[in-house]
């Protein structure tokens, strides 16, 4: 039986949405079960082809970014597959065809298929800055310009990460976290075409906004994040050497600095001139964007990592117990057993000090292999509080790995029920654990994480955590440095 799929597009409303709805309708092959337009802004009277348009459901979005705009969408889809397509592509006349071929007989470890996007170019002339820049598109990993998502997996990590407000790293974001969670994805073989919009005089200066969400996803994913992602660093460095140069002149007003400034600025011109048509509105686009875009993209880096830190400013802690706050005891059922870390009362004592709420999250898949009772397991709880005071909620898995639940660690169930019910949203929480299962748990629920290591701590999770302590209490002053 071939799978179901829904297609969700997020829209402002702008014309290019009616030449897509088109190209579904016209498209050979399977139709979707429905089209979801989500209206994020702009005119909501959606006027969809006859051929399609019993299919269109128009909704209504928040005006809060298209990551939002796509979860109301994928919510009201009951599909297998949701389809997202951005509202300015255009999918091939096989697109559903190959679609189909796409998504039959995926493994049920693969999250997402990614359609080939295609960006056109004048053939009379050398494409512009702004039409190269759009030309990226095709090389680019994980855009959700077409890209078809299992619904398991949506469900799986929650959905888009609504703090991404733009069109920008929220699908690095999403892939990221499905990586987290044991997902991979693939490329599909469908094709769909990018036509270049128009480009504005000022155009690649807006653009630079999208730098606050490469601060962000610093915050959530680490440093390592670009690589992870596969997303190409940019000129972040050399813009802010113009900017400082640039700061220093006009404070100064040395001639060195104006020299530098002037070089760092043409050098980037040049960069930007030398590929294009080289027509008188061209290369004075390129001078006036060229000085502008370094102090606008530290700007808007700046304020991102602001921004990022108020957003990241965790909540509540969750700490696995084993190897965490207790030496590690396999299917320990015997109080007397339950033997603290060093360091453990101490840095519990500060996060309460500091006000942060606890809860635990702990895997005893013990109880599910029939080797110890919940009792027995609540009676080792009970000791651990004993002796490092009461640690709030307590969330236990007690399934076995085979059982499919969706609570074990790494699945994201016990951290979302914990911040639930320590009425925090998950993005606010921080899970300190020592396994890799600990930390995809957290990044699947949308938490940060901070793995600890110790002597079970394989080298790969140890390379992948995007936040790496030496201790429970070095793990506690990352938590109360974020918190100030």
């Amino acid at each position: 039986m071939n799978p179901s799929f829904d297609v969700v597009v997020p829209t402002l409303g702008r014309p290019s949405l009616g030449r897509l709805l088109e190209a579904l309708a016209a498209a050979e092959g399977p139709w979707p079960g429905q089209v979801f337009v989500v209206v994020d802004g702009g005119d909501e009277t959606i006027d969809p082809p006859p051929g399609i348009a019993r299919q269109v459901t128009v909704l209504s979005g928040a005006g809060a970014g298209p990551a939002a705009a796509r979860n109301v969408g994928w919510k009201a889809s009951a599909a297998d597959w949701i389809v997202f397509l951005d509202d300015d592509v255009v999918p091939n006349p096989g697109w559903s065809v190959r679609l189909e071929h796409d998504l039959v007989g995926l493994p049920p470890d693969m999250a997402a298929s990614q359609g080939r996007v295609r960006v056109p170019l004048p053939a009379d002339r050398r494409p512009t800055d702004w039409e190269r820049n759009v030309k990226r598109l095709e090389s680019a990993l994980w855009i959700t310009a077409d890209m078809a998502i299992r619904r398991q997996a949506l469900e799986t990590v929650g959905g888009f990460d609504e703090r991404f407000r733009r069109a920008f790293r929220e699908d690095a974001d999403l892939a990221l976290r499905l990586f987290d969670a044991g997902w991979s994805l693939v490329q599909g073989s469908r094709e769909t075409l990018h036509p270049v919009g128009p480009g504005q005089f000022l155009k690649s200066v807006r653009l630079q906004a999208g730098n606050a969400d490469d601060a962000l996803m610093e915050t959530l994913h680490g440093p390592n994040w670009y690589e992870r992602a596969d997303a190409p660093r940019g000129r972040r460095s050399r813009h802010l050497g113009a900017t400082a140069a640039l700061a220093l002149a006009l404070l100064t007003r040395r001639k060195t600095a104006w020299v530098l400034w002037t070089a760092l600025t043409a050098e980037f011109a040049l960069r930007r001139i030398l590929p294009g048509p080289r027509t008188a509105d061209e290369v004075a686009r390129m001078a006036v964007t060229s000085a502008l875009i370094p102090p606008a993209a530290i700007w808007h880096y700046a304020r991102g990592k602001v921004r990022a830190r108020r957003l990241a400013r965790p909540g509540a802690v969750l700490l696995d117990r084993d190897g965490t706050l207790v030496h590690d005891v396999p299917y320990n059922g015997e109080p007397d057993r339950v033997v603290p870390l060093e360091d453990a009362r101490d840095a519990l004592a500060r996060l309460r000090a500091a006000g942060l709420p606890i809860a635990v999250v702990s895997n005893q898949s013990g109880i599910g292999r029939g080797l110890l009772s919940t009792e027995q397991v609540q009676a080792v709880n009970r000791r651990v509080e004993e002796l490092l005071e009461p640690l709030g909620p307590w969330f236990v898995c007690p399934h076995a790995p085979d059982m499919g639940c969706a609570c074990r660690k790494p699945r994201p169930g016990l951290v979302v029920a914990a911040a639930e019910a320590l009425g925090v949203e998950p993005a606010r929480c921080v899970v300190i654990g020592d396994v890799g299962a600990d930390v995809q748990a957290a990044l699947s629920a949308g938490a940060r994480a901070i793995l600890v290591p110790n002597g079970k701590t394989r080298p790969e999770e140890v390379a992948s955590a995007p936040l790496v302590a030496p201790s429970l209490s070095a793990a506690v002053d990352l938590v109360l440095e974020a918190a100030r």
